[in-house]
């Protein structure tokens, strides 16, 4: 389970993030282009801001989902770039760049800990499902 509040509005000019799968993640990452690898389960894109940083959001169960319908791509959660100076924050959703509103501090660290518990829980989760099967297996086997 994830529990995250999160609010977002959004803003006048629509911007779309271009995508491209590739083998492998380029050297240089042009301006609003998405560089999904499949291969190693991630996405990397230039900060939608404009300042520069590169962006790298690991496609599992723990960390963000990628969306791919044929056309659009939609990665969820919310991008929030807060090592960042810029501290940018936004969605890419059906490919289009949907700004959120600018976090404090505290609520960065709020949503840090959110996310530490949620991992938490889930590897608790995960590693008690292998545990029960482990047991199964061996009370199965004569």
């Amino acid at each position: 389970m994830n529990f995250k509040y999160v609010v977002w509005h959004v803003e006048s000019n629509e911007e779309k993030a271009k995508f491209k799968f590739v083998e492998t993640i380029p050297d240089l990452l042009e301006e609003s282009v998405v560089y999904i690898t499949t291969h190693y389960n991630t996405a990397v894109h230039k900060c939608m801001c404009g300042c520069g940083n590169e962006v790298v959001t690991p496609i599992s169960p723990n960390d963000w989902e990628l969306i791919y319908n044929g056309e659009s791509i939609s990665l969820y959660p919310s991008i929030g770039n807060w090592r960042f100076e810029c501290q940018s924050h936004y969605w890419i959703r059906g490919s289009e760049v949907i700004w959120a509103e600018k976090w404090s501090k505290n609520r960065i660290d709020f949503n840090r800990r959110l996310d530490k518990i949620n991992r938490e829980v889930e590897v608790k989760l995960t590693s008690t499902k292998k545990s029960f099967w482990k047991q199964m297996f061996s009370f199965l086997r004569f």
